[in-house]
């Protein structure tokens, strides 16, 4: 089996679980190859930055202290007790290649640390978005880890409303923008030895047609799946939650999870508990 070298999250802003009304290849695809889950849950309020926090620092957004127009205002602290992956994975590896490529700039600028030597792009346009990280894939096929946020659902939802035909497009769209990252990590011969993860932080309509925010399922309920080496196919995810994102992230990097997040490894996902991840591959 192939150690994990790297892992990839590609977010899909606002989608919920209505991907499953849309045609989408791509995903399918992925679902079939790996572990996934159409009953994975977010954190509460089911807003943005509190859920991309929640998936970033492991913990819930009472810790994190994240909000959207925090998040767009000021730098995440340095010394907080709840790092963000990318600084458990700096702090680990201080020469490795760490990227996040944004359509909604406060990831980068307000939940991201500042000062880990990110290499960080933010366009609004998601084809853009999704061309300008596959380039980087190509040339960076050693990177370690790496975060895509796409917004087209999320934009699409608060303009026509959530679960609507006009959302669904933006669905299949994004899913189309998607198929140009995962062609790149084949293309850079990276996709036997990376974790990839697909993951949505929100629903939304659940309470008003065009916003999120509530505990309704419509907002709250999500979809979260992974595929690598050493990925249960069909693994239960039963209790999965947002936040268990960086524990999964953690544990395939072989990075020491902070006794103060509140992220958990779901039993079962990986077919072996210990990380197999080799130290010179990652060196």
């Amino acid at each position: 089996m192939e150690p994990i070298n790297r892992v990839i999250i590609i977010g899909w802003d606002g989608a919920g679980t209505f991907v499953q009304r849309a045609h989408t290849p791509h995903l399918d695809r992925f679902i079939q190859s790996g572990a996934f889950t159409f009953d994975a849950q977010t954190v509460l309020p089911s807003i943005s930055a509190q859920c991309w926090g929640a998936l970033l620092h492991g913990v819930v957004p009472e810790k994190h202290g994240l909000t959207n127009d925090l998040a767009a205002e000021a730098a995440f602290p340095e010394d907080s007790a709840y790092p963000s992956v990318f600084r458990l994975a700096r702090e680990a590896y201080p020469h490795k290649k760490l990227a996040s490529f944004s359509a909604w700039q406060p990831i980068n600028d307000g939940i991201i640390e500042r000062s880990l030597s990110v290499y960080k792009v933010n366009n609004p346009v998601d084809g853009e978005l999704a061309q300008a990280a596959a380039n980087y894939i190509r040339d960076n096929p050693d990177l370690l880890l790496m975060y895509i946020d796409l917004d087209w659902p999320d934009a699409m939802g608060h303009r026509y409303g959530f679960n609507t035909p006009e959302q669904i497009r933006g669905i299949e769209e994004t899913d189309a923008h998607t198929g140009i990252i995962l062609d790149a990590i084949q293309a850079a011969g990276i996709g036997e030895d990376s974790l990839l993860i697909i993951v949505t932080d929100h629903g939304g309509g659940g309470i008003h047609p065009q916003e999120h925010g509530s505990d309704h399922p419509l907002d709250k309920t999500i979809f979260w799946g992974c595929i690598g080496p050493g990925i249960q196919t069909g693994a239960a995810l039963e209790g999965f939650t947002i936040m268990d994102t960086a524990a999964v992230v953690a544990h395939a990097l072989g990075l020491q999870a902070p006794k103060a997040w509140d992220a958990k490894l779901p039993s079962g996902l990986f077919a072996n508990e210990t990380n197999k991840a080799s130290t010179s591959a990652l060196d």
